[in-house]
């Protein structure tokens, strides 16, 4: 096994993201500590981002997790890339010193406790997660309890603060970010003190870590039942035909698709699979000047936010019941900027021995995921078409074989069929 090479505590090392990971990690992944992304955004792009070994370690943690609940496997293969790159640095470099030998037992006791601490570690991260996007992290943990016991041993925590001691004195609810710090601050004191105290305190992190799971598990449930009361109510009797066609470029890139009656969000789904995207940035739809979109998504937590729900919206609401036609806009990765015309045509009778959704016809591949926009899609098609274009080969060894003229609609059908993943858990 190669030697570490030694650095200073504290000694930054470099890190080299390509521009689409640096994309990835700033616009599409969530909960990204903001002391890391700050790093990579005041870092040039081109550059490598200079990070501590400790900090590395730690986005290391973080880029994993988002991999293990990643079902979209070309951000699968981006995550893994950058997940690889930070454990060749970590097993580049050290700012430990040599380590003293260790009797046998001793040893074998810390490595114990230290993977007990990174697990514990791990389950308060993908806690915080879960309780931000269920957005209970300030709220009280239901159901919480503790044994007097337990109540005692944890006021003895250093690292706890005099708030959350307070709490546990007058025995006042804690909320679950309060009883997720409790967790880490028992992990941090378990290198500390005999084993006995040691065992102890695994015991009470193992109570918080149930406590934790079971109310979490419980306010999922809650907010799954609450959202199939609330579903809105679609028509499976009412077809609709849209011809749905990318603007901005010539020859035009075009599907014509026959859906039964659904959310907007589900008709975003249909767009995605017809086209051929890959539904890995936000998307909105504009329909007479007003905005509709998931606002668990789009809201950036800044000013004031309008937007319709595009997941309590069904067609059925917004288009006309006459054989008028109409049109509105679709919008997909809001950094490369492609719109779509969505023309609603009419519903066309429903067909006993044919099943839906179905793309009837169409013209062209769609452009690739992250290539630009427009512009960016249009050099392109240039450097392809002439090997001694300057980027001919960068686009050859990016995205493989491309041909723009391919289009299948009986698989483009199959794919709206077979849906997107569950991309909100992603």
């Amino acid at each position: 096994m190669p030697t570490k090479k030694q650095i200073q505590p504290g000694e930054k090392v470099p890190l080299k993201l390509t521009a689409a990971e640096r994309k990835l990690i700033l616009g599409d992944l969530p909960c990204v500590e903001q002391d890391y992304e700050q790093i990579i955004q005041e870092t040039p792009v081109g550059k490598p981002v200079m990070i501590t070994l400790d900090a590395l370690n730690d986005f290391g943690d973080y880029i994993a997790a988002e991999f293990n609940h990643c079902d979209d496997e070309k951000q699968q293969k981006k995550l893994n890339n950058i997940f690889d790159k930070i454990q060749r640095l970590l097993d580049a470099y050290t700012d430990e010193e040599s380590p003293q030998i260790l009797k046998i037992e001793d040893a074998y006791r810390e490595k114990m406790l230290s993977d007990q601490i990174v697990e514990i570690v791990d389950f308060v991260g993908t806690t915080f997660v879960a309780a931000e996007q269920l957005r209970i992290k300030t709220k009280p943990l239901e159901n919480f309890w503790l044994e007097p016991d337990q109540r005692d041993m944890l006021l003895l925590v250093p690292g706890l603060s005099k708030r959350i001691k307070n709490k546990l004195v007058k025995e006042k609810p804690l909320t679950v970010v309060e009883v997720a710090n409790m967790t880490l601050s028992l992990a941090e004191d378990l290198p500390n003190g005999e084993i006995q105290n040691q065992v102890a305190l695994l015991l009470v992190a193992s109570h918080l870590m149930d406590r934790l799971e079971e109310g979490i598990m419980a306010r999922a449930e809650q907010l799954e039942n609450m959202e199939a009361q609330s579903r809105p109510q679609t028509n499976p009797d009412l077809l609709y035909q849209f011809k749905v066609t990318l603007l901005g470029l010539e020859p035009q890139i075009w599907r014509r698709i026959q859906i039964q009656d659904c959310t907007l969000d589900k008709l975003h789904e249909h767009i995605q699979t017809a086209m051929g995207w890959g539904n890995m940035h936000l998307h909105q739809f504009e329909i007479k000047g007003e905005r509709y979109g998931d606002p668990d998504l789009l809201d950036d937590g800044f000013g004031d936010f309008v937007c319709f729900d595009s997941t309590a919206t069904v067609l059925s609401q917004i288009l006309p019941r006459t054989k008028k036609r109409f049109s509105f806009k679709y919008e997909y990765d809001f950094g490369d900027g492609w719109e779509h015309e969505v023309l609603f045509e009419g519903q066309p009778p429903l067909e006993k021995n044919r099943k839906y959704p179905l793309c009837l016809e169409g013209e062209r591949a769609c452009p690739p995921e992250d290539i630009g926009g427009v512009w960016g899609y249009a050099e392109y098609l240039e450097a392809l078409d002439d090997p001694k274009h300057e980027r001919h080969e960068e686009f050859k060894d990016w995205i493989g074989p491309f041909d723009s003229h391919k289009f299948d609609p009986k698989q483009a059908t199959r794919d709206m069929k077979k849906g997107l993943p569950e991309w909100r858990e992603m």
